[in-house]
């Protein structure tokens, strides 16, 4: 399956198929879930990286697992909107997972999703910075593709 518009994400899912969110880190994934009706995103987990093929397995078994029909890729664009090293090391992620998968994957833009997420958390969730590193990652990802979800105007809004 190609890599595909934002907008027509939809039409490649199945009935009742969820989105999967991901917050692409170096070292680890964020990994954010829709419900059924393509409305909000929840945050799922963290995963850390190791190699290729041990993070493609879990994220296979994700799909398995919580009925995923697509994913919604975070493309960390510069601020002036260019794409630097991280967005080709994500492209990059996104080509090698399409050797192996058939999953559709849009790309939503991400700048600052981190910064907003940390923001949060500490003004309104009061955070230690410890506990903020443990969910920064997969609420992150939940900023992502309650991003989409809301861009793309699913059904149900």
């Amino acid at each position: 399956m190609p890599i595909v518009e934002l907008s027509s994400l939809k039409s490649h899912l199945g009935p009742k198929q969820r989105l999967l969110g991901l917050d692409l880190g170096s070292k680890t994934i964020g990994l954010a879930v829709s419900d059924p009706s393509l409305i909000i995103a929840s945050p799922l987990e963290t995963i850390r990286r190791t190699k290729f093929t041990a993070d493609a397995r879990c994220l296979t078994d994700l799909h398995k697992q919580q009925q995923i029909g697509g994913w919604v890729l975070g493309l960390p664009l510069e601020m002036d909107g260019q794409e630097g090293p991280r967005c080709q090391s994500t492209r990059q992620f996104a080509q090698n997972f399409m050797a192996i998968s058939n999953i559709p994957i849009a790309y939503w833009d991400e700048r600052l999703s981190s910064s907003a997420v940390n923001r949060f958390l500490v003004s309104e969730a009061d955070m230690t910075r410890k506990r903020r590193g443990q969910v920064v990652d997969k609420m992150a990802a939940a900023y992502i593709l309650q991003g989409a979800l809301d861009a793309i105007g699913l059904p149900g809004r």
